[in-house]
């Protein structure tokens, strides 16, 4: 099972990034998957989820309205539209899966990528 996360980098304040997940080895639409994100000295925190068959979206209170999350089963493929990137939002982004019904604990995702970097200047 291989999570391959791209698309972080380096961007001023009020930017926007896009992120993708590129999953392979699983049966990508019976996963749940998830996007975390971790911040120098700070525990890893969920950031959204989408469940699998394309099912609901769940979003942290502080990326609601800025961060769009979406899938795309035909590519084995998740997306993380951030606009309004803020500093606080700098931290290294990561994907993973899950078949649980949770969506914001991290301890249920059996799979996880290796992390993008994403740094937002004030």
């Amino acid at each position: 099972v291989q999570l391959q996360a791209s698309g972080g980098g380096l961007v001023q304040a009020g930017g926007s990034l896009r992120l993708s997940c590129a999953a392979s080895g699983i049966t990508f639409r019976t996963y749940t998957m998830g996007w975390f994100r971790q911040a120098p000295g700070k525990e890893r925190e969920f950031v959204a989820a989408t469940r699998r068959n394309a099912g609901s979206t769940a979003y942290a209170d502080s990326v609601k309205g800025r961060f769009t999350m979406s899938r795309d089963n035909a590519k084995n493929t998740v997306y993380l539209q951030m606009n309004s990137l803020r500093p606080d939002d700098t931290a290294v982004y990561y994907c993973a899966a899950t078949t649980s019904v949770g969506l914001a604990r991290s301890d249920l995702y059996r799979y996880w990528g290796q992390g993008t970097q994403v740094t937002v200047s004030s």
